[in-house]
């Protein structure tokens, strides 16, 4: 005789069509952080949704937190965001989801970290740097993503590690721009 779990035992919900919703957002914290509170249940382009509520949200915790209080959030929201993708692609049956966007959330709050403090015209380069080596995966980050798949843990790493590699690619993007202008000056 089998006992039937209390429906908050039970595994989440899988979201109806393979795209997540409210429902699913909220029916686990995993989820919450992973879709970007929200962000990443855009029906049209959730990364580059998800970058922005990156800057967005960024540039609210700048105003609360010091430097290197901000730092340490941008450290921690690795392993959370590793976490997080891990439990809500399995939840979605899906290896590597697009709806889940903390891993454009966490890297670009890393290139906002080093930039900063900079002007609107470098935030919005690297906001646009970071969506291209994101979106077409250029050399390393193509390499990156190639890594992990599947699910747990590796598909959980490799959901987070390109975008990782996307941040470091416009970082060096970024500093030679800025060395070169240094140089012709």
């Amino acid at each position: 005789m089998s006992v039937p779990l209390p429906s908050s035992l039970e595994a989440p919900l899988r979201p109806a069509g393979g795209r997540p919703d409210a429902r699913f957002l909220l029916s686990h914290p995993a989820h919450l952080v992973a879709l970007g509170f929200g962000s990443g249940l855009s029906p049209a382009a959730p990364g580059t949704v998800g970058t922005l509520w990156a800057w967005l949200s960024f540039l609210v915790l700048q105003a609360w937190l010091p430097p290197a209080a901000l730092g340490w959030v941008v450290v921690a929201s690795v392993p959370v965001g590793w976490w997080a993708s891990t439990v809500t692609a399995r939840d979605m049956g899906v290896a590597d989801p697009g709806a889940i966007v903390i891993d454009e959330i966490m890297s670009f709050w890393l290139v906002l970290w080093l930039l900063l403090p900079a002007g609107w015209l470098a935030q919005l380069l690297a906001f646009a740097l970071f969506r291209f080596f994101d979106a077409a995966k250029p050399g390393p980050v193509g390499w990156a993503d190639s890594l992990f798949h599947g699910f747990g843990w590796r598909g959980g790493l490799g959901i987070v590690f390109d975008d990782l590699v996307a941040a470091f690619c416009t970082l060096l993007v970024l500093a030679l721009g800025q060395r070169l202008a240094w140089t012709l000056a």
